[in-house]
């Protein structure tokens, strides 16, 4: 603990010393400043860092060599908090860009157990790095649409139990990393009453040092199922749209300016992400064709194909009119004060399928 301490009091001085530096240097003289393009996509840290200004003069030069050695340090401190249980960050590594990874025939053998307690091979899971990118799938008019700057922020409702921490915590990581800061306002971890002891303290430490002030934990002291779990989440909730997911998915680029554009053009409007599969056993991401949310004769939740008259504009990046929410899935609306719409019978709320390729779900075994 003293030694972390040491660790901790150099950082801030460093930190300090090297700001201060810095006021220096942009009084004596004007510093180029790189377009804020640049930094949207998400990249490996490697590369990120290779990002300093090709032209800077000895002195910035020093600096950025300095702010570098310091942003390892921290990085360091970080990375060991997932190391401590048994879990691995950074961007490669198995299953990288949603490729199906694999076992020795040892692992396989310690996987069995797992795999039959969740659904989905866990074990595998702790192997695949938190940050591990999937593919985006979006149609190219997608890629090319912009957006205003004033979209309202999101709130990130994660509701889980008894759920595997490394695909919890893939979850959280997944949503940082491919959400915009400034849309972001919080992301909340609702427990509905878990029994696993790793899903106690350990996720609780992790989540307060590895992202302090922006996860919240949030405890049900009885099993509430998963729309009065859902709603513990709404009221924590302080941004003007909250989203509603499992915690067993993973994020593409660009999946919150769509979501948060329409909703910001009708408050009304319950989103529903276009939604591709993650393999249970191997965790590759599998592309899901564009569909709509409906029912079967038998009233059963299921993926329908999209009306005539979205097949007719030829156009695969407009939103799909959906008649009802696949609830266990997601979900993103705008959060009126006091206000839980979409939960009461006869509201007037809207059901629309964006087709961006939002996020990627297992399809678990049982």
């Amino acid at each position: 603990m003293a030694s972390l301490r040491r660790v901790k009091v150099l950082l801030v001085l460093n930190l300090i010393a090297v700001a201060g530096f810095v006021l220096f240097l942009a009084k004596c003289r004007p510093i180029a400043v790189r377009s804020g393009d640049a930094f949207h996509e998400i990249r490996p840290r490697a590369e990120a860092a290779n990002l300093s200004a090709h032209s800077a003069s000895p002195i910035q030069d020093a600096v950025l060599k300095r702010l570098s050695l310091l942003e390892d340090i921290v990085y360091r401190q970080l990375n060991g908090l997932s190391k401590s249980l048994g879990l691995i960050e950074g961007y490669g590594g198995r299953g990288k860009g949603g490729l199906p990874a694999t076992l020795s025939p040892a692992e396989e053998e310690k996987a069995k157990g797992p795999h039959e307690k969740y659904g989905y091979n866990s074990y595998l899971s702790e192997k695949i790095s938190l940050d591990r990118s999937i593919p985006d799938y979006r149609p190219t008019k997608c890629k090319e649409l912009k957006y205003s700057k004033e979209l309202p922020q999101i709130s990130i409702i994660f509701i889980f139990v008894n759920e595997a921490l490394s695909v919890i915590l893939r979850s959280v990581h997944s949503a940082v990393n491919h959400t915009p800061t400034h849309l972001l306002k919080e992301i909340i971890l609702v427990d509905d009453n878990s029994d696993e002891e790793e899903l106690k303290a350990p996720l609780e430490e992790y989540v307060q040092k590895r992202y302090p002030g922006l996860v919240k934990v949030v405890r049900n002291q009885k099993r509430e199922g998963l729309i009065r779990a859902r709603i513990e989440g709404w009221k924590a909730a302080t941004g003007q749209v909250t989203g509603f997911f499992d915690a067993h998915v993973e994020f593409t680029a660009g999946w919150a300016e769509p979501v948060l554009s329409r909703i910001q053009e009708n408050r009304k409007r319950v989103i529903l992400p276009s939604i591709d599969n993650i393999k249970q056993d191997t965790f590759e991401v599998q592309r899901y064709e564009n569909s709509a949310h409906g029912y079967s004769w038998e009233l059963w939740c299921m993926y329908i194909s999209p009306p005539k008259d979205w097949w007719d504009a030829g156009d695969p990046s407009l939103p799909i009119r959906a008649q009802k929410a696949v609830t266990e899935d997601a979900r993103i609306e705008f959060r009126a004060e006091n206000s839980l719409s979409s939960f009461i019978p006869g509201c007037p709320i809207v059901f629309s399928t964006v087709q961006f390729r939002t996020l990627a779900h297992p399809v678990l075994r049982v």
